[in-house]
């Protein structure tokens, strides 16, 4: 939880010290995005081989970055930078928000010695709440993914950037 909390505040650091110093570049553009693909990536695996996430969901998750990653590297070798979109933004951001609550919990249940309170979070991790959020997290993330193909199909300036 303490990496996790470290890499969610440097990354919110990075981007708040680039704007307010004008320091944007296209290799920021390009890493940063990568860098909160491999973060949560990286979980939602975690959260499979615990238990809490279906293999499909993070199927669709993290076939969904790798997607963008690299249609964000062609454009980028065209000279052109692939904008995020504010769905985009919010998706990383309801990603980290079910992320951080699940290894918040996590913490708890390794942490205490109350078994009622064990107990009730392995509940909650195999209750059909749970599902329906990890649900929500992984619809949402295909969507916006989506979202960019049909943007690029109808309106390509609205997303594209040339460099």
């Amino acid at each position: 939880m303490v990496i996790f909390v470290i890499a969610i505040f440097t990354d919110w650091y990075d981007g708040m010290h680039a704007r307010k110093y004008g320091q944007i570049s296209k290799t920021g553009i390009f890493l940063d995005p990568l860098a909160d693909k491999f973060l949560t990536s990286a979980a939602f695996v975690a959260f499979y081989f615990m238990g809490i996430m279906p293999i499909w969901m993070v199927a669709v998750i993290v076939v969904r970055d790798i997607v963008m990653t690299l249609l964000r590297s062609y454009e980028e070798l065209k000279g052109r930078t692939l904008k995020t979109s504010f769905a985009a933004k919010t998706k990383t951001f309801v990603q980290m928000a079910y992320i951080f609550a699940i290894v918040i919990l996590v913490s708890v249940k390794t942490f205490t010695d109350d078994k009622s309170i064990s107990e009730a979070i392995d509940n909650f991790f195999h209750s059909q709440l749970n599902y329906f959020l990890a649900l929500t997290v992984t619809l949402f993330t295909l969507l916006t993914g989506l979202s960019y193909f049909v943007d690029l199909i109808k309106s390509p300036k609205k997303i594209l950037e040339n460099n």
